[in-house]
């Protein structure tokens, strides 16, 4: 016989399950709440390698960090606003709470400077302190208050290769005089069309640059990164110039610097080195670079054997014989000196006796 009840009890297990299950459903699965986890750190990381974001190095507790200030934290995501996408759900969070979780989270902490005191001489502390110590309450503030980021930033393969490049670089550079010829000719011409190149390519950027301005008035930069010392790789070569949001300059400014540019084409021109010259001036620079790219060690050591081989086939009684011949002419040369100077001694009396002559015949006279 089945037991009273025993379908309701089945029933009701079925709908606690059910609720559970519900329940269950409705909460965030641990994977996604690590992911929301990770959402901070993202934050982190794009903060930290953001160029904006003015911060320095310094040594806490004798460990070399780098911290920022609070108020440069405000004012960076005020002006950054997009960063804040980011956080997802997190995005229209006030700054301070957001900083408040990254210390939460312990992305970053609350630093406070060693020495607090002024120092003789000095009329205020120091801006970005050398030395720092940790603050007993870590709340986010914008009075005065440094913040160190605790995570190692990630460094990209590309500047891990690069690192383990630099020192094989280096010692290749140092062993260049000990490198074959032809290697030595393809460093050469690999040097000198990448300067070429380079030189092309800012001729041909400040040549548009100047033609748009003077013509339309935009200013046009080709390659707009390409002389930037703060810009990544991918930057660097970018090649789209950006938007003109600046005024549009007067047309008196236009034409002066068009007749500027007209006169000094004109200069140019008129002091250009004619067809000899620049004749002459090729010549020389080709035969230089003979010089160079011609020269080998095989004729070179060829050269020097053939040297030898003539010294070494010379008789060596001539050699005695020349010796002898330089021996006699350096013998003969004090006495043609001496002839010499006796002859100077006879001409000398010679012209003082004419000169006695003349001086008695004058005084005759008178």
């Amino acid at each position: 016989m089945k037991k009273p009840g025993g379908g309701g009890g089945a029933a009701v297990d079925k709908k606690r399950s059910r609720r559970s299950y519900g329940e269950s459903s409705t909460e965030t699965p641990p994977k996604k709440q690590a992911a929301k986890k990770d959402v901070f750190q993202i934050f982190a990381e794009k903060v930290r390698d953001h160029k904006k974001l003015e911060s320095r190095w310094a040594v806490l507790q004798e460990t070399r960090v780098e911290y920022f200030r609070g108020k440069d934290f405000v004012s960076f995501l005020r002006n950054h606003p997009e960063l804040k996408d980011i956080l997802e759900s997190d995005r229209n969070s006030e700054i301070e709470d957001i900083a408040n979780i990254l210390l939460r989270k312990n992305l970053i902490v609350r630093c406070d400077r060693v020495v607090k005191t002024l120092r003789p001489g000095k009329k205020k502390l120091s801006t970005w302190p050398a030395h720092l110590e940790i603050f007993p309450e870590q709340v986010f503030s914008d009075n005065d208050a440094f913040f160190a980021w605790t995570f190692v930033n990630r460094r990209p393969l590309w500047q891990t290769l690069l690192s383990f490049f630099w020192p094989v670089l280096t010692l290749a550079i140092c062993l260049f005089p000990v490198y074959p010829h032809s290697c030595k000719l393809f460093i050469l011409y690999f040097c000198a069309g990448l300067l070429l190149l380079i030189l092309t390519l800012l001729i041909l950027r400040g040549l548009v640059f100047g033609t748009l301005w003077i013509l339309i008035g935009k200013r046009v930069w080709f390659f707009p990164n390409i002389l930037a010392e703060e810009a990544t790789l991918k930057e660097l070569f970018q090649f789209w110039p950006k938007k003109d949001e600046d005024e549009r300059p007067k047309w008196t400014a236009r034409l002066f610097y068009a007749i500027v540019a007209v006169l000094v084409f004109l200069l140019l021109r008129h002091h250009a080195p004619d067809e000899a010259a620049r004749a002459r001036y090729q010549k020389r620079v080709s035969n230089i670079i003979d010089d160079v790219l011609e020269w080998s060690p095989s004729l070179a050591l060829s050269g020097m054997m053939e040297k030898q081989t003539v010294f070494n086939a010379t008789d060596p009684d001539s050699n005695v014989t020349d010796s002898s011949k330089s021996t006699t002419e350096e013998m003969a040369q004090p006495e043609v000196v001496k002839e010499e100077t006796i002859r100077g001694e006879h001409e000398v009396e010679e012209s003082i006796e004419n000169a006695e002559d003349t001086d008695h015949q004058q005084s005759l006279l008178h």
